[in-house]
């Protein structure tokens, strides 16, 4: 839906712009000839102005709201909105979040291919993407592993081993460092989650798990060379997960993230709206019930 609305403001673009460049250099000198060949009344009564005609008067009034919107959300921010818990505690529904568009290199808003390398994703970024079983949705995850990583998920905890290029003395499998904060604050199915601090780079941040589920390896995406909870990220794909880890479908279950899908970067919460309401509610469930001030900054 979103690319259908980036290729909608590029075919206005054009057209609105194309519009006003034939007036400018066509139809508006033939106005101005036609108008000094009447009479000095005829002239002053209608006037350049009034002979406009309508679309030429509404694609110059359009085309520059247009070129600015287009130009804004392709190459700089975009808006999304968070609808699923999967990036629980980081990011909750009804989160509006601005994604900076130019973080991971400039692509057309068509065609999607890049034309300027601006950077690469950290492992910790949290990113927008297009889902590679269907890439008219966007989906949105944290990076864990980076080509060339290998990636262990066992008894619930994330195991990194670097990519070494050279071979020796490389870095050998670790588990990402986790601290215990609390258990509570959010229930899903009855169940009162577990809280803890992740250490991924440089990048501090909470996760959530459900003590009452656990995921079989079966269910995972299955590498060719590799067992069922390990994973070795292709060169330009990279391994992605929710950070409420047993409520999130990622690249544990369908692989990994191509660098061609890659949207941007998470970087801000802008307004973030609270709709929980009672059952006996005669709100429909998609007005929101308050605003959640606290939430709107940056994005760990």
């Amino acid at each position: 839906m979103a690319n259908y609305f980036s290729i909608l403001l590029v075919i206005l673009t054009v057209a609105t712009g194309l519009i006003w460049l034939l007036d400018s250099l066509l139809w508006a000198p033939a106005r101005k000839q036609k108008s000094v060949q009447g009479t000095e009344a005829a002239s002053s009564a209608t006037g350049q102005q009034a002979e406009l005609p309508w679309l030429v008067d509404t694609s110059q009034q359009i085309f520059p709201v247009i070129a600015f919107v287009l130009v804004l959300r392709s190459f700089l921010y975009e808006p999304f909105q968070i609808p699923s818990g999967s990036m629980m505690p980081t990011l909750l529904v009804g989160d509006f979040i601005l994604v900076e568009k130019f973080a991971y290199g400039l692509k057309d808003p068509v065609l999607r291919s890049k034309f300027i390398e601006t950077g690469e994703p950290e492992r910790g970024d949290v990113v927008v993407f297009k889902y590679p079983e269907d890439t008219n949705v966007d989906y949105i995850k944290r990076v864990i592993g980076l080509p060339g990583d290998t990636i262990v998920y066992q008894n619930k905890q994330i195991f990194i081993k670097p990519y070494c290029e050279s071979g020796t003395d490389c870095p050998e499998m670790k588990p990402v460092p986790l601290e215990f904060q609390e258990r509570g604050e959010f229930v899903q199915d009855m169940v009162p989650l577990l809280r803890y601090t992740e250490q991924l780079g440089d990048v501090t941040h909470d996760i959530l798990r459900n003590p009452g589920r656990s995921i079989p390896a079966s269910n995972f995406y299955t590498q060719p060379g590799t067992r069922s909870n390990e994973w070795i990220v292709p060169q330009g794909e990279y391994f992605v997960m929710g950070d409420n880890r047993e409520n999130s479908r990622d690249s544990r279950f369908w692989g990994f993230v191509p660098d061609e899908n890659l949207v941007g970067k998470a970087v801000a919460i802008w307004i973030s709206f609270e709709f929980e309401r009672s059952a006996d509610s005669f709100l429909p469930g998609w007005v929101p019930t308050g605003v959640r001030f606290n939430r709107v900054g940056g994005i760990e």
